[in-house]
């Protein structure tokens, strides 16, 4: 069962993203949600990584949510939430 344990977030400037982790029993499990998918979710004031992170706090449920759905689709290393999931 997925779970988000972990509140932290970081931006990742260069991948135009914002990384956040989930737990899957004992795996740590890392995600990522694009810098479009935020604008969709709200849009940025900014632009900027204070911006992005402002948004993803607020917004951690759906964020969450859709984050749940991607990981249900199969086994990867990593997972990307990007703006077809809002």
């Amino acid at each position: 069962m997925l779970r988000f344990i972990n509140p932290s977030s970081s931006n990742d400037e260069a991948g135009k993203s914002v990384r956040f982790w989930g737990h899957d029993g004992a795996f740590e499990i890392p995600f990522s949600i694009t810098h479009e998918a935020l604008n969709r979710v709200r849009p940025v004031p900014g632009g900027d990584e204070a911006g992005y992170l402002a948004v993803f706090g607020s917004n951690r449920a759906r964020i969450y949510d859709a984050a749940t759905r991607v990981y249900s689709r199969g086994r990867r290393g990593s997972y990307v939430v990007g703006a077809s999931e809002f």
